[in-house]
């Protein structure tokens, strides 16, 4: 099923005339509407652009920068200077010939030179580019390293999702198919009521019959309620996952008994390999970032290098700033090398606590690894009792049948009470029920198995 099929589903679920009878999908076709619309997906996938987006700006780092700047200051007081020089008259400021009053005439009238002019402008060019940048060679592969992370938690997401939607569809399919066996017991009850309605105007049944078998028809109604909302939880907890309106109205278009033919290929099939597991894949990507970051912190003992270089214009004049301009062009080009020697000690203690970090992954993969080999082999214990389950079940609902059939003929000839009639009929109805619901152990119980071993199907990233 393609994208126009899941548009074409939607379109059908969107239109107001359709009964729900009609609006059938598959567990596949709720899969594929869930992992295109799904939020949470959606969420997963932009994570990985935006780390991409991360790494590129990593990258940017090491390439050159060019700025341009200007600057414009207009001088409101100018500086004053002194200079004490034998031989120059008055502007050394302590000098007693006639030329004295005339310098501080000029200068300020206490031998000082005013200096600068009013305006100042200075605009340009300025250039830097690393040369010698170990961290931030290294960086580059720790952004790396973070985007395979979040691509492998955009898959767990996808994982859990699958197994989310798993299970509320079977959910739903186990409501349905209650639903038919409680409304089939109901039928039951209402005829053998009608029947003793009936016998007793004509006289062959007495108004306790015909109380009794009422009651009984009236006890199975709050069932069939039960049974209503049960399915209509299930449907909107399916719709929330596939990210479609609530108000959309559909049907399973599966049973639970159609699992039971291929049940037993897939037990035999069943493998206890959890080297997918999601968990332990994250946790193998931490450990290889953690130690990257060790790599990181111990580059940060390294000199760096860096060149820089600008090209500036500067001009001074008096009067109006935007007249007089006298440029004049000034460039340079330099190297800058850092050695780092002493920071108090910060830099040593953050590689030691980043080194006892990536050394306590090693514990915490162990105890996840057990963790996980005894939950899948307890997983695939449980799928194979289940199966068993299913069998036994299926047997019962065999034998609970044909009991409720001979039941039937003999009390048509009156060979069997009602009570004996009844027994069957609850006999017949738990055996259904019980049936039902080991295959919907059975299923869920698959669906965990394979979130454990990380083999669900789950399509690929959206590129949006």
């Amino acid at each position: 099923m393609n994208y126009k099929n899941i548009l074409a589903a939607l379109a059908v679920l969107a239109a107001p005339l359709v009964s729900a009878e009609n609006v059938q999908l598959s567990l596949e076709q709720c899969l594929e509407i869930a992992l295109s619309d799904n939020p949470t997906v959606k969420v997963a996938d932009m994570e990985v652009q935006r780390l991409d987006y991360s790494k590129k700006e990593v990258i940017g780092q090491l390439l050159p920068t060019i700025d341009f700047g200007a600057n414009y200051n207009r001088t409101l007081e100018k500086q004053t200077m002194y200079m004490n020089m034998d031989g120059f008259g008055g502007m050394g400021g302590d000098s007693g010939d006639s030329d004295e009053g005339t310098t501080r005439a000029r200068s300020g009238g206490d031998g000082g030179i005013k200096v600068g002019l009013d305006n100042s402008w200075s605009l340009g060019f300025q250039a830097s580019l690393p040369l010698i940048a170990p961290q931030l060679w290294k960086s580059v592969t720790v952004s790396d390293t973070q985007i395979l992370r979040s691509l492998e938690a955009a898959r767990q997401s996808r994982q859990n999702l699958v197994d989310q939607v798993k299970s509320a569809y079977y959910g739903l399919l186990l409501a349905q198919d209650s639903r038919i066996v409680i409304q089939e017991s109901y039928d039951m009850a209402r005829l053998t009521h009608e029947t003793y309605v009936k016998q007793a105007a004509a006289g062959a049944a007495s108004d306790y019959d015909v109380l009794r078998t009422s009651v009984a028809m009236k006890n199975i109604e709050p069932e069939i309620i039960q049974a209503d909302i049960a399915i209509r939880q299930a449907r909107l907890q399916l719709l929330v996952l596939m990210g479609v309106d609530s108000a959309f109205e559909f049907e399973a278009a599966t049973k639970l008994a159609d699992y039971e033919k291929t049940m037993y290929d897939e037990v035999f099939a069943l493998e206890a390999d959890y080297s997918n597991n999601a968990d332990l894949r994250l946790l193998d990507i931490d450990t290889k970032l953690l130690q990257q970051q060790v790599a990181m912190k111990k580059l940060a003992f390294v000199p760096t290098l860096a060149l820089s270089a600008n090209y500036n214009w500067t001009s001074m004049s008096n009067g109006s700033p935007v007249s007089g301009f006298r440029w004049s062009p000034y460039s340079m080009v330099g190297l800058t090398l850092s050695v780092p020697l002493y920071h108090g000690g910060s830099r040593w203690n953050s590689l030691k606590a980043a080194t006892i970090q990536a050394n306590e992954m090693k514990w915490q993969r162990q105890n996840l690894e057990r963790s996980i080999a005894m939950q899948t082999e307890i997983a695939i214990e449980n799928i194979k009792l289940n199966v068993k389950q299913i069998a036994s079940s299926s047997e019962s609902v065999a034998e609970a049948d044909r009991a409720h059939t001979i039941m039937e003929k003999s009390f048509e000839i009156g060979a069997a009470s009602y009570l004996d009639l009844r027994d069957s009929e609850l006999s017949l109805t738990r055996a259904r029920l019980a049936y039902y619901q080991a295959i919907y152990n059975y299923l869920v119980a698959g669906s965990k198995l394979e979130l454990l071993l990380g083999t669900a199907e789950i399509g690929e990233p959206n590129e949006k």
